[in-house]
């Protein structure tokens, strides 16, 4: 089989940063607007009354102090709660295509490459903005890259599977050099008014160069030992969103067509998948969790990090082994492992191991062993 190295990575930062403050403001005035208005049904005890959220809360819960988003007009103001994205006409260039392009370039310099060089795209994140073309063949065409090109979906592990994909196209000689890259527009699919999870996304764009190791003339190469990827179906972390809704036009726009979740559900289930999953890997691959010089790990939740982190290398671990993004960046779905890959890989030696990994939605789980080249 053809060697693989991932042989670099790129980071697009949106604009905007919106802090915990400024949610909790908003969120707080839209709980006394919504208290006053239905303050017969509260005390008639036919309608709860909605509790406060607070900044100390979010850090608590989740370890997120901020976000970045693309569009800040209205997510601030009560009356509206989303970011007012405008529409763009057919034959520009979708907001998607323009953030992946930006960390894809990145990604190309660090790599030594130009588009040409590339042969197959895959843009890989939770949504896409639409359904077709694909954003992927849109930025194949936008950037002059050759071969073909195409979206997948798998929520917060769409990454990692993204990049076992590029690693299964070249080792099947399908593909010589790929670029994977995960435009994750979240701030649209977040219920601004829940307060649950109105802070837990922000917007980011990552990408990665994955190539045969006898091509590449990286500085920065790491080789791939190891992919490993699971789902199991579980509906604790869910979005209806889809063309199908508007043939409903009564539930057409019902909270539940936004991102929700039952957060304790999914701590109790998903992390004894991960362990399992984890433990299967590195069993096979005879690799002892302490050989690992970082693990670059989902940003979702800093409680949940911990405890992988503990289960993995046990209490006394340094923050550097498993760095996190999350506090400025917020979860940014499937780009969180790669942020933290992308920010803390350079002081990298020859033989130094790392763990790629991603879990969420689905459920999914994907891993990757690197060693640095």
């Amino acid at each position: 089989m053809n060697k693989v190295v991932i042989s670099g990575s790129g980071l697009y930062t949106p604009p905007y940063s919106v802090s915990n403050d400024e949610l909790v403001n908003c969120y707080n005035s839209y709980v006394d607007q919504f208290n006053q208005q239905h303050a017969a049904e509260i005390e008639a005890g036919n309608t709860l009354a909605l509790a406060y959220s607070s900044s100390e809360f979010i850090e608590k819960a989740s370890g997120i102090k901020s976000r970045y988003v693309m569009v800040k007009d209205g997510i601030l103001d009560t009356n509206i709660m989303m970011p007012l994205i405008a529409d763009r006409p057919s034959e520009s260039l979708s907001m998607q295509a323009e953030m992946g392009i930006e960390a894809a370039n990145q990604a190309l310099q660090q790599a030594n490459l130009t588009a040409e060089d590339i042969d197959l795209v895959i843009v890989a994140c939770a949504y896409t903005q639409r359904a077709y073309p694909a954003i992927a063949i849109e930025i194949q065409q936008a950037m002059g890259t050759k071969g073909f090109a195409y979206d997948m979906l798998v929520a917060c592990s769409s990454a990692t599977f993204a990049i076992v994909n590029a690693v299964n196209a070249i080792r099947g000689g399908t593909a010589n050099r790929v670029l994977v890259i995960n435009p994750e527009l979240t701030s649209p699919q977040i219920n601004f008014r829940d307060r649950d999870s109105h802070f837990i996304f922000g917007d980011v764009a990552t990408a990665v160069v994955v190539e045969r190791a006898e091509l590449s003339t990286s500085t920065n190469a790491f080789s791939v030992l190891s992919t490993r990827c699971v789902t199991e179906y579980s509906s604790n972390i869910r979005s209806n969103f889809g063309f199908v809704n508007r043939c409903d036009p009564e539930n057409a726009t019902t909270s539940d067509k936004l991102f929700h979740q039952q957060g304790r559900k999914v701590f109790k289930e998903l992390l004894p998948m991960i362990y399992q999953h984890l433990d299967a890997q590195f069993t096979d691959e005879q690799i002892k969790p302490e050989e690992f010089k970082r693990l670059w790990l989902h940003q979702a939740n800093i409680n949940m990090n911990l405890f992988v982190v503990k289960k993995l290398l046990g209490d006394n671990v340094e923050s550097t082994q498993a760095p996190i993004v999350l506090d400025e960046y917020a979860n940014t779905a499937s780009a969180g492992s790669v942020i933290a890959f992308h920010k803390f890989n350079q002081d990298f030696k020859t033989g130094d191991l790392g763990l790629l990994c991603s879990f969420g939605a689905g459920y999914s789980i994907g891993s990757i062993v690197l060693e640095k080249c």
